[in-house]
């Protein structure tokens, strides 16, 4: 007999069709069966050692985060409650061009205090690994959801160049190429790049193109951070199409937003560009948040310049006079390239969270608002941040467009990503409401998408980015990766103000035909596992 019986739930399959009633009968860890409108017609009705009523429900695919930053969260919270009670089954890590394998102990060490303020510092996990492949069968011991990870070209760079701001020597590139097979054999999906982070922005573009021609031959996909979100990004944009086009490589836009007031009303301008690209036979898609404010470290708005060298080089700089007010006029007066090219705004610019304690004050104050309470000027306080969390400080930035967001998702390319960072002690809520909010707000409260085609860039087109044969849609044979939720009731708890609060509607989720959440709570299930890349 069978494990499990799904009984009348509303089937979107994550194909983008029309819904259907079905009973739905998994075993194995897989769907083995789909019997379509049984109450209706009066046929004989699956049994299963369990049976669940699910009128009034819809049954989906899992979600897929194609954007997340769970690289150490995955081991360290074995709940996981942020993704799984969204719905998420898998998520896609590595991104933004930074993690944690391949490395060596150099590297490995200066990775960590890079990205501090996404991942805190990791004094907690045990960092058995060194390569890609030990970093996946680290996870194959057992996580709260799937886990794809892309090999960081940042840390790829910082493995075997360094830090500092130069072309690679052949001999490097050499280095980096095989890095990037190296990976890609043992399971990597494909190459993430942050060229507003370093030591990655350091890369010119034929770098780029000829580790993006590696990554093509191994089916894999090229997901960069691109070089502007801000002045410029169209610029950026159309520069990642022109490179991955050479290489022929397929492209997956990160968190393809169109951010700052130079860019109010301007999404249609990048939509036309992917089309024309996608028109002429591109592979491309995308991902967003479905958020106006961005969340990133403070540090990461320096210009690169301030960055070469590393985290203890970027401490130097702030610390010495000259150089700190150089930095000053950078980013308040030119327009710091890590900064996308804007002048920073201090008002948009809220701390979210801090590394060192007697910091705490300042969590939730923008910039602007927590040196007025000093009587300081705002870089005074950002710098005073920087030095003293050493560079771990992150923020939310408030400097979206609701008009952009709306139409980027509306765009056959799309899917979704969280961009979740869950460290600090008011993290964006994206990081515990992305995919209920798609469901919620931009589904059933403002018919932004229909359900179907808002589950399926949930899905089905994530899974075919990934290259993923048997998982984002409810076929039989498939992996028995599944949601079941109210679409009259889904919607994401996470505010603003209060961002770590669960979702409302969902009250199972399955990974490999396991309950990870029950009853809208969750179970001590840890069926999450590495999903490697499929060989071409």
């Amino acid at each position: 007999m069978a494990e499990l019986a799904i009984r009348d739930a509303d089937v979107v399959d994550g194909s983008g069709a029309d819904s259907y009633r079905a009973d739905v009968v998994v075993d194995g860890g897989r769907i083995v069966s789909i019997v379509r409108e049984a109450a209706a017609t009066g046929c004989q009705r699956p049994t299963a050692r369990r049976v669940l009523d699910a009128a009034g429900l819809v049954l989906s695919p899992g979600f897929i985060d194609m954007h997340a930053h769970s690289d150490l969260a995955l081991l360290r919270d074995p709940d996981h409650s942020a993704k799984a009670a969204q719905g998420v089954t898998l998520e896609v890590i590595g991104q933004d061009g930074l993690s944690y394998a391949p490395v060596d102990d150099r590297t490995l060490a200066e990775v960590r205090r890079a990205i501090t303020g996404w991942n805190g510092y990791g004094e907690d996990v045990d960092f058995d690994w060194r390569t890609v492949g030990e970093y996946l069968d680290r996870l194959d011991r057992g996580i709260a959801v799937n886990a794809a990870y892309l090999i960081p070209q940042g840390t790829v760079r910082a493995l075997a160049v360094g830090w500092e701001d130069r072309p690679a020597t052949h001999a490097e590139l050499d280095r980096m190429r095989h890095l990037v097979a190296e990976g890609l054999e043992q399971g990597a999906v494909g190459l993430s790049s942050g060229l507003t982070y370093t030591p990655g922005m350091y890369a010119e573009d034929a770098e780029l193109t000829e580790l993006c021609r590696v990554v093509a031959r191994y089916g894999g996909y090229y997901c960069p951070h691109h070089r502007s979100y801000g002045a410029g990004a169209l610029e950026a944009y159309a520069e990642m199409v022109a490179l991955t086009g050479e290489a022929g490589c397929p492209l997956h836009l990160a968190h393809a937003t169109m951010n700052f007031g130079v860019n109010e009303g301007r999404a249609p301008e990048l939509l036309a560009l992917l089309d024309q690209a996608l028109d002429a036979g591109a592979d491309i898609t995308l991902d967003t948040y479905p958020y106006t404010p961005g969340c990133t470290t403070l540090a990461a708005l320096l210009p690169s310049w301030a960055s070469e060298g590393g985290p203890a080089e970027i401490l130097a700089r702030l610390t010495d006079e000259a150089t700190a007010a150089r930095i000053r006029h950078d980013l308040e007066v030119t327009g710091s390239d890590g900064c996308h090219g804007v002048p920073v705004e201090w008002e948009t610019i809220e701390v979210s969270g801090v590394t060192e304690p007697s910091l705490a004050g300042h969590v939730g104050r923008t910039v602007r608002e927590a040196a007025a309470e000093r009587g300081e000027a705002p870089w005074t306080t950002a710098r005073r941040l920087l030095v003293e969390d050493r560079l771990g400080t992150t923020i939310l930035q408030h400097v979206g467009h609701e008009d952009n967001v709306r139409a980027i998702m509306r765009h056959r390319a799309h899917t979704g990503g969280s961009d979740g960072i869950l460290r600090g002690a008011k993290p964006h809520p994206r990081a515990y409401g992305t995919f209920p909010r798609y469901l919620g707000h931009y589904v059933r409260e403002l018919g932004v998408l229909t359900l179907e085609e808002c589950v399926a860039r949930l899905t089905g087109r994530p899974a075919a980015r990934l290259r993923l044969p048997d998982r984002g849609l409810v076929r039989e044979g498939y992996r028995a990766d599944l949601v079941l939720f109210d679409p009259a009731t889904v919607a994401a708890g996470a505010t603003f103000a209060a961002p770590r609060t669960l979702p409302a509607g969902i009250p199972h989720v399955l990974i490999d035909g396991r309950f990870v959440i029950g009853d809208g709570r969750r179970t001590d299930v840890l069926a999450g596992r590495a999903v490697r890349r499929t060989p071409v």
